[in-house]
């Protein structure tokens, strides 16, 4: 089994048993950086960074350059032909002719994903606005394995901005794939997005907690939860325990990993909003670690840091943040050469045990629906022109689509059937999403709209219920 070829847009693009077998290569080119320099001889890498990056796009060049590889580069957007008005596809095509493998950050969510479908060569994503960065995510349990030897059952807090960390999104996944315990303390304004904490309670076989307001049943010296995502293993009590015995217990078995973001400003809607989150945005520091369940807990942070983790850490045995750091060049390094298929090793055909494989229907009619997200690289302007929004549908009561580009959630309000009208006016009617018909309307016939006004454009009455439902109100 070969990685050769393949891309890598989210952190569900490899399996349990591919970054097993990559966390080997990085081990083996750990031991021997300066001997790698012929795995990649003749092998050119196109570094595509359009957001400011100083670990992953070094990092990355360090990895190809170590590797014996060469590099092209471009830093911003305004220096390119995109700002010209090309599109992200053309581009794609055009560097794919130039490298055998891109690395690309975006700040458009989904961008990532138009570049791999393009470029026709392996492409990496290093971070697509709010939505994903995998090579991040593997940084980070490739840390929490050296260190811990281990992940099934660990405890690990995620601290921080949870709704714009795109590595906290991948390191989530990851974490519920390989049997952790998911600790959600509160961060009003910046919680999980709840497409996230979705998916790990469908396409996962764990469970997710949410405590009953935590600021008042927890006693004061605890660590305060929101939510505890675990998995259904017998070794994890912690999930037939109430709120107050789970805050007992994990002072007295320890939190494993405390993992901290950094506020992401540059992702917030306005200043004022940034500066009011900051006010109150919490601070790790020698004060909060001095609690009983922080005892054996390493520190994490995907860097840079700003004020939430305090410098005078940075001594403490217990702060892994620069050797999680250091460690993503030999990481990066056995992604490269997996990729171009200059390193191969045997891959584990085995089933994630932490993973339910959901075989989705696709929606992708031009039926108005359209993705809420203004960030989604399907709503700019130089992409419509060929991008066709498209939805996995993940849920039919309530019905619910998620984007194929930044897998946010959309809930359409109208569905048709394209089998009963058949092009005859009479029978092209409309009904609402949360009426009987939506289960009796098969996948390959469904017919979503956003509004009434998107259903009558597209020559569609109302059903009678909607009709009456219309004049009782």
């Amino acid at each position: 089994m070969s990685l050769a070829g393949s891309s890598l847009v989210t952190i569900d693009d490899l399996s349990n048993g591919e970054i097993e077998a990559l966390f080997s290569v990085a081990d083996e080119m750990a031991d021997s950086l300066n001997d790698q320099s012929g795995v990649c001889q003749g092998k050119i890498m196109a570094s595509l960074f359009f957001e400011p990056s100083t670990r992953t796009r070094l990092s990355f060049e360090a990895a190809m350059l170590r590797l014996g590889g060469r590099i092209i580069t471009a830093v911003e957007v305004g220096a390119t032909s995109l700002a010209k008005g090309e599109s992200l596809a053309d581009m794609a095509r055009v560097v794919g002719s130039y490298a055998d493998i891109i690395v690309i950050r975006h700040p458009w969510e989904g961008a990532a994903k138009v570049v791999a479908d393009y470029a026709g060569i392996p492409v990496i994503n290093a971070g697509d606005g709010g939505h994903e960065h995998p090579t991040q995510a593997l940084c980070d349990l490739y840390t929490i394995k050296k260190e811990r030897g281990n992940i099934e059952g660990l405890k690990i807090a995620l601290f921080g901005d949870l709704r714009y960390g795109r590595a906290v999104h991948s390191l989530t996944y990851a974490l519920a794939r390989f049997g952790a315990v998911i600790l959600f303390p509160p961060s009003p304004g910046l919680e999980m997005p709840e497409h996230v904490l979705r998916k790990l309670t469908t396409e996962y076989k764990g469970k997710l907690i949410r405590l009953e307001a935590p600021n008042q049943q927890v006693k004061e010296g605890f660590f305060p939860l929101d939510a505890m995502y675990v998995t259904p293993s017998s070794s994890h009590q912690l999930a037939m325990l109430p709120d107050i015995s789970i805050q007992i217990e994990l002072k007295k078995t320890g939190i494993d990993t405390l993992y901290v973001m950094r506020l992401q400003k540059e992702r917030h809607a306005s200043t004022e909003e940034g500066q009011e989150l900051k006010k109150n945005y919490p601070v790790v520091d020698k004060k909060l670690l001095k609690g009983k369940e922080f005892k054996g807990t390493i520190v994490m942070h995907p860097l840079p840091r700003v004020d939430e983790l305090a410098y005078e850490l940075d001594a403490d045995p217990r702060s892994m943040y620069f050797k999680q750091a250091a460690r993503g060049v030999p990481i990066r390094m056995a992604l490269i050469a997996l990729l171009l298929g200059t390193k191969e090793i045997a891959i584990s055909k085995e089933a994630d045990s932490f993973v339910q494989k959901v075989d989705y229907p696709i929606y992708d009619r031009d039926s108005g629906v359209r993705c809420l997200n203004s960030n989604c690289v399907s709503n700019q302007e130089t992409e419509t022109r060929y991008i066709k929004p498209e939805f996995k549908i993940v849920n039919l009561e309530p019905l619910t689509l998620r984007c194929l580009y930044c897998e946010r959630e959309v809930h359409p309000q109208y569905i048709a059937s394209s089998e009963w009208h058949q092009g005859m006016l009479e029978t092209k009617k409309y009904h609402s999403a949360d009426s009987h018909w939506i289960r009796k309307i098969k996948p390959e016939n469904l017919i979503i709209f956003d509004s009434e006004s998107e259903a009558g454009a597209y020559g569609f009455k109302p059903s009678s219920y909607i009709a009456v439902h219309r004049r009782g109100r």
